[in-house]
Formats: C-alpha cells, sequence, structure tokens
C-alpha cells in the first residue's frame, strides 16, 4: 500500500476582515490550540467581521499521486496550500505531514531578494535540510532547466517575474522533496516554458516517485497531469475522486447562462490588490424575436475594471473562451498598454456564423509585462448557443466547437454522366 504523506482532518480557517493575512503567528498559535482542544471556535461564520476561507476539509495524499486542486477564485486554494506548506496555521482541524514540502505558492517564495540566484539555489536546499554535496550535484541541472545562466550572479530582485518563476520551478523540482506544492504560479511565464514545467512534473511523478500537489485554472491540464481531483467552493470540498468525474462535476457548476454582473451596484468588487473588477457583460446581438443566443449571434464582450498601476509597466488582458467540458476553443490579447491608476474599459466580439451550438464560458486573465498575471476572472461570463431551425435544415448535432459558413462547391460539366 502508498504511503500516506499528507493527512488532512476537518480543516477550517477564518479571516477577520480589516486584518485580512496580517494575523500574528501568535493568535494563529492560540487559535489552533483551541481547535485541538475542541474548544468552539468563537467566530458567527455569517457575521460580516469574519469570512471562512476553508470549512471541514478532509483529504489524504498518498506518495507517487498527482493530485489536482480546482475551484474558482475565492474557493479556498491558496489558503489550504499555505496551511499544507505550514505558512499558516488552521484555525480547526488537524493536518499531519510525513515528507519534505517545496512549495512554489507566489513569484519569489522562498528568495531572498538580495541574494543572487546562486545564493538562493544553496539557501533553498539547505532549509530543505539538503547538505551542499548534494545540492552541489544537483545544480548543473538546475541551471539547465531554468535557462538563468547569464544572471546567475544576480541579485534576484533584479529578475523578472519569469526569471523568478523559472528559477523557482527548477530549485522545487530539482531539489529532491518528497511532496512538490505548485499554485497558479506557472501561468506566469512563456507558453514553452509551461510546457516544459508541465513534462517535469509527469516525469519526477511516473519515473522517480514525487508526490505533487497542483493547483491550476485549466481543466485540460488538470486531466492530462493529475490521477486525482479535488473541487473547492466557498472554502468546502464538494467533489473528490477521478479526474474525468470530479471535472464534469466542476464544469456543470458554470454552466448555468451569466450575461453579465455590474459589480459597482454591490459593493464588493471581485479582483485584489492590482485588479477591482467593476462590470462585465456579454451583449447578445439578437437577430430574432425570441432573444435567443443562435449561431448566427454576434456576441459583444464589455468589462470595465479598476487598475492600481504600482510601478510602471505594461499591462494587457486575454480573454479565453472555453466549451463546456474545459477545453479551450481560442484566446485572444490585446496589445500591451501603458495605464496609469484608474478606471480602464476594454471591449471584443465573437462574430456570429462563428460558435457551433452548445454551453461556452469565458474567463479574463490581466497580465502585466506579458508574463506576470495579476488577476485571473474564471468563468465570469457563461452562455448557450442553441442552433436554428429552417425548412429544409438538417435537423443534427454538427461536429466541432466551431461552425464558420466556408461554403464548400460543388459543379458538373455539362454532359458528364454519374458513375
Amino acid at each position: 500500500m502508498a504511503k500516506k504523506l499528507i493527512e488532512a482532518e476537518n480543516i477550517s480557517k477564518y479571516y477577520r476582515l480589516g486584518v485580512l493575512g496580517s494575523r500574528s503567528l501568535q493568535e494563529d498559535l492560540v487559535n489552533w490550540w483551541s481547535g485541538k482542544l475542541n474548544k468552539p471556535v468563537t467566530a458567527d461564520p455569517e457575521s460580516r467581521q469574519h469570512i471562512w476561507a476553508l470549512r471541514d476539509i478532509s483529504f489524504d495524499l498518498f506518495e507517487g499521486e498527482v493530485l489536482g486542486l480546482i475551484g474558482k477564485n475565492g474557493a479556498g486554494k491558496s489558503t489550504l496550500l499555505k496551511i499544507i506548506s505550514r505558512i499558516t496555521l488552521p484555525t480547526a482541524g488537524r493536518i499531519f505531514g510525513n515528507g519534505r514540502i517545496a512549495s512554489l505558492l507566489e513569484v519569489g517564495t522562498g528568495f531572498h531578494s538580495e541574494l543572487t540566484g546562486r545564493e538562493n539555489i544553496y539557501l533553498n536546499g539547505h532549509i530543505m535540510g539538503m547538505k551542499k554535496k548534494e545540492i552541489d550535484r544537483k545544480f548543473d541541472e538546475i541551471i539547465d532547466f531554468s535557462g538563468v545562466s547569464r544572471f546567475l550572479d544576480t541579485p534576484v530582485k533584479r529578475y523578472s517575474s519569469g526569471m523568478y518563476v523559472r528559477l523557482a520551478f527548477a530549485v522545487a523540482a530539482h531539489l529532491d522533496p518528497e511532496i512538490l506544492v505548485i499554485d497558479e504560479v506557472l501561468a506566469v511565464g512563456d507558453a514553452e516554458f509551461q510546457q516544459k514545467c508541465l513534462a517535469k512534473i509527469k516525469s519526477i511523478s511516473r519515473e522517480e516517485g514525487k508526490t505533487i500537489l497542483f493547483v491550476s485554472h485549466n481543466i485540460q491540464t488538470i486531466r492530462s497531469v493529475c490521477n486525482r481531483a479535488l473541487v473547492l467552493d466557498k472554502g468546502r470540498l464538494i467533489f473528490s475522486g477521478e479526474p474525468e468525474s470530479v471535472l464534469a462535476g466542476y464544469v456543470k457548476l458554470s454552466r448555468e447562462q451569466l450575461l453579465g454582473t455590474d459589480y459597482s451596484k454591490q459593493g464588493l468588487l471581485p479582483g485584489n490588490e492590482f485588479i477591482r473588477i467593476k462590470r462585465l457583460a456579454l451583449v447578445p446581438d439578437y437577430t430574432n424575436q425570441q432573444q435567443v443566443i443562435d449561431v448566427r449571434t454576434p456576441l459583444h464582450i464589455r468589462f470595465e475594471f479598476i487598475y492600481q498601476a504600482e510601478e510602471t509597466g505594461e499591462l494587457l488582458v486575454n480573454l479565453q473562451l472555453f466549451s463546456s467540458d474545459g477545453e479551450l476553443v481560442f484566446e485572444l490579447a490585446s496589445k500591451n498598454y501603458i495605464f496609469k491608476t484608474g478606471s480602464v474599459s476594454g471591449e471584443s466580439i465573437i462574430p456570429g456564423n462563428f460558435l457551433n451550438d452548445g454551453s461556452y464560458y469565458i474567463s479574463l486573465a490581466f497580465v502585466r509585462n506579458s508574463t506576470e498575471r495579476l488577476f485571473y476572472f474564471e468563468s465570469c461570463l457563461s452562455f448557450e448557443v442553441e442552433d436554428y431551425k429552417e425548412p429544409g435544415y438538417w435537423y443534427g448535432k454538427w461536429a466541432g466547437k466551431v461552425r464558420p459558413p466556408f461554403p464548400v462547391e460543388l459543379s458538373q460539366e455539362p454532359g458528364q454522366t454519374r458513375l
């Protein structure tokens, strides 16, 4: 039987609004100790002063597994990873770990900004309990994989976010952890490096027997890399098991038609310290009186957000269209713009006679300097496309995700007979 490396029992975590993410270790320890003694947490779960990031999460992680963790923004994924990585403690419940953990939760995690790339490699190795000789044996592999050899003796504070991630992943993947914890940070960087990282994840799991906890918004990535999956929703574990069935349940949650939301009227703007979404809408240009989105209907995507520009840098927005089974149909990207702090508007159009009938959803990614993902707004719009029926029309389902009306012409020369 495979060795159990992580066991989580009824993990819960709450934060007090106004000090979100700024609790002291002493306060965490007090609440954790209260949980161990089975004392009730004196926080009203409905209180406007508190927010439950996790509620009663239980799962096991076994040696050699690649466990996928998926869920919308605010589902509690990052909080759970921080608890597993021992960055913070749970408010209630217990978690047991049996193995050396390497965590890649955000750009620059575990790096000292004043030290060089070379020095940070050895620092991380020592933190993981490795001897210098062990690090020396892995050093060349780390540098080759990361591709930052030219900047090896440069302080990492001068690295771009893409360079940070390249080196951080290379260190985490090569320094022999029993458990590798990876957040959506791999979304930073170019597509070639992302594929290289995914290939490495598969390799160290299948060939070296490493255990990996992998978080991604990309359903296809979870499906191809993981042998088990968990779905979090509003801090609760709602699906657990084999990836295909779990992901089918996750996709079903997003299938209701959502043509837009004006968050400015709700008083709470989704986002983070860089991006706050004010409103977004998918406005169909209806071509029939029933106001049904059919394959002929052009779709106008409009959105507005507040951009907090902490430093000079280029901003672009990626628009991703997914089918109901989580397959990426296409991705669009704006040009790189330099904006000051303030409100920004965006728009794109999906023409009519392009999409096939079926269910679709849209996600938006806000990216700085072409490498650093500031915010990912998953499944923020969703809609159904219906077929239209006319006299003499073929009644059936066309194959494929798109069905543009490209003509197929047939002709026959006069006098030619059929075979």
